[in-house]
C-alpha cells in the first residue's frame, strides 16, 4: 500500500511517499512544495496544484495530515489552517482516504516519545526508512506522519482479524451448544 503524509504549511508544505508491505516500509519519494508571495489566494492554488501534481504521479492509496496546533499569533494560525485545508483536500478529490495526526502523536508512533525534537524524528524516520535523504525538515516530518499512518493501519487490521477471529470462535462455541 501506498501512503502520502503530509505536512501542511503555508510557503513549505512537506510531503513523502512510503510503500507498505506488512511490516515493511520502503521510502519512495519525499519534498517541499513552496508557495511566494503576498497573496494568499495564488500561494494556496500553488499549493494545490503541486499537492495534485504529487498525489498523481506517485498514485497513493491512503493519505495522512498533522493536524496544526494553535499558537499566540492568530492570524498565523488561521492562515496555517487555510494551507491544512488544502492538504486534505486534494487528497480527498483523489479519492482518498485520510488520517489526521496530531504532531505528538507522530512523534510517539516514530520515535516513542511525544515531545522529541525534530533531530531525533529525522534519526528514526531514516532508521524505518534506510537511505532516505530528505529534501529538508518539512519532508523528513510529511515521512514521520507517514509512518504513523502506516502503523495505525497495520494496527487497525490486526486488530479487525483478530476480532473477525473472536467473531469465528464465538460462532463455533454456539454451534458447538447447540449439537449438545
Amino acid at each position: 500500500m501506498r501512503v502520502i503524509g503530509i505536512d501542511p504549511g503555508l510557503r513549505n508544505l512537506g510531503w513523502g511517499v512510503i510503500e507498505v508491505e506488512g511490516s515493511r516500509m520502503r521510502h519512495i519519494a519525499n519534498g517541499i512544495l513552496h508557495s511566494e508571495g503576498d497573496d494568499l489566494a495564488k500561494r494556496l492554488l500553488s499549493l494545490h496544484q503541486g499537492l495534485c501534481a504529487v498525489i498523481a504521479e506517485y498514485a497513493p492509496e491512503t493519505a495522512a495530515v498533522e493536524q496544526t496546533f494553535v499558537n499566540k499569533d492568530a492570524v498565523a494560525t488561521l492562515k496555517l489552517g487555510q494551507a491544512r485545508g488544502i492538504a486534505l483536500l486534494a487528497p480527498a478529490q483523489a479519492g482518498l482516504e485520510i488520517g489526521e495526526y496530531a504532531p505528538n502523536a507522530v512523534k510517539k508512533a516514530v520515535v516513542g516519545v511525544g515531545h522529541a525534537d525534530k533531530v531525533q524524528v529525522q534519526h528514526m524516520v531514516r532508521h524505518q526508512l534506510p537511505g532516505t535523504q530528505f529534501e529538508g525538515p518539512d519532508a523528513a516530518d510529511a515521512l514521520a506522519v507517514a509512518i504513523c499512518h502506516a502503523f495505525h493501519l497495520q494496527t487497525a487490521h490486526r486488530m479487525g482479524a483478530a476480532q473477525l477471529s473472536r467473531a469465528a470462535l464465538s460462532g463455533e462455541t454456539r454451534i458447538r451448544r447447540a449439537r449438545a
